[in-house]
Formats: structure tokens, sequence, C-alpha cells
């Protein structure tokens, strides 16, 4: 009886950290582009579809159009905006909820020397911080369905290092197989109350396998940890299988 009471004053201490977790495992489908204008311009363009958990159905749609001032050969400097469409579950009715975004970003690249003997493996190195200001529709449920009126205001600090590196020397002008290795980190800033409530947002954790075919094409397959922070104790990781592309044209 004694040891059964331990248990069970146990269970409900650790109750309010293991009620609010969840797990889910889901597919990211990626294309990244960019167009070139002129020396100076070029278009950025990328879109993303993302499933719900156990792949049943699309989760997410995204599309995010840019335009890109080429500061010299390491630097860009974007703005943008982005269109988001989100399924929910409001009261058990299923529907969609869009958000759009305006975005500032700065990017960063440099190689990085993997050593004398091998100058054609260098490595290269990106670092971005992103700036979004937020426009989340209020969803309810109206009429057996999800309607939406007005949104809710955010604004999130994002940033972003990537690195890839030649599995062996380059065989030709930038091509070859490669390895990714990214992290990128979600900050809330000012009032989140719209939001999570909290500072901290989100972080996701990458690492795949890719080709780059030539200077204007790569494709990889990876995959994503990404740890949602929640309101109150909630919280959400998310392993993800993501595919992706990136045109350089």
């Amino acid at each position: 009886m004694k040891y059964n009471l331990i248990t069970l004053a146990g269970a409900i201490l650790f109750m309010p950290f293991v009620a609010f977790s969840q797990t889910q495992f889901t597919g990211w489908a990626a294309a990244f582009n960019t167009f070139k204008i002129d020396t100076r311009f070029s278009l950025h363009f990328d879109a993303q579809l993302r499933s719900t958990d156990q792949w049943e159905q699309v989760q997410t749609v995204l599309f995010r159009p840019g335009l890109n001032y080429h500061l010299n050969k390491k630097i860009i400097l974007t703005t943008g905006y982005a269109y988001v469409k989100n399924k929910r579950v409001i009261d058990g009715v299923s529907g969609h909820s869009p958000e759009h975004r305006i975005w500032q970003q700065f990017l960063f690249m440099h190689p990085v020397n993997l050593g004398a003997a091998a100058h054609r493996r260098k490595g290269s190195l990106s670092h971005r911080v992103r700036l979004e200001q937020r426009f989340i529709a209020k969803s309810y449920v109206h009429d057996h369905g999800i309607t939406h009126s007005g949104h809710a205001y955010a604004n999130r600090l994002r940033y972003f290092v990537r690195n890839i590196t030649p599995v062996v020397p380059w065989s030709a002008p930038g091509t070859g197989a490669f390895v990714a290795l990214q992290n990128e980190v979600f900050v809330n800033i000012g009032d989140a109350s719209s939001v999570n409530g909290k500072f901290f947002d989100q972080n996701r954790a990458y690492i795949a396998a890719g080709y780059r075919f030539s200077t204007r094409f790569d494709a990889e397959i990876g995959y994503m940890n990404q740890y949602i922070n929640g309101k109150d104790r909630a919280f959400t990781n998310n392993h993800i299988l993501q595919v992706a592309s990136y045109v350089r044209l």
C-alpha cells in the first residue's frame, strides 16, 4: 500500500510535465529558388508543403517571395512577403487558417577552409538573420466551419546557420556529394500574447545528405528535429523527414 501511494504521488507530481508534451512524425517538401535579375538584384522564392502527424494529410502550405540585393559576394539583403496556410482543428471542427508575413533578412556567406591539401573540398558557412512581422488570422467556428475575423500581430526574430561540406573533393567546379548541417532559433519580440506568450518560440536542428549537380542546382534529403515551445508548459517535439531542392538561375 505504501509503495502504491508513493507511485501515485509521483504520477500526480509529474503529470503536468508529461500531459502537455506531444511527439509528431511529419514530412516536409521544400523548393528554394533564386533568379538573377542583374549584378545587384535577384528574386527569391521558396515554396513548402508540410504534413500532419504520421503523414496523413497536408498541414501547412507556404509561399515566400522576396527581392534580394547583393551588397557583395558574401552579403545579401532581402525583403519579402510570405503566405502561410495552416490546417487547424477548433472544437472538433477542421479547417484552414491563414497567416501573412512581411520579412526582412540579412545573409552572410563565406567559405570554410578544410586544409591546404583539400583546396577543392572547401565547405561553406551561411549565417542568416530574419525579422518577421506576422499577421495571424483570428479563427473561430461558424456554421460548422472555420472562419476568420481580423488578425493578431506578432514580431519574430530568427537566426539560422548552415554548413555545407563536400564528402570528397568536387570533381567539377562546385559539383558532387555533400553533407549539410544547420540550426535555426526562433524568438518572439515584444508582445507575444497572440502566440505562445513566451520569448523562446522554437528551434530547428537539421542534418542532410545532398548532391550538387551543378553550380545551379542542389538536392538533399535529411532529418530535422523541431522543438516548439507552446503555451503554459506545452511543447511539441516534431521529427521531420525533409526533401529539398535549391535552384540558382
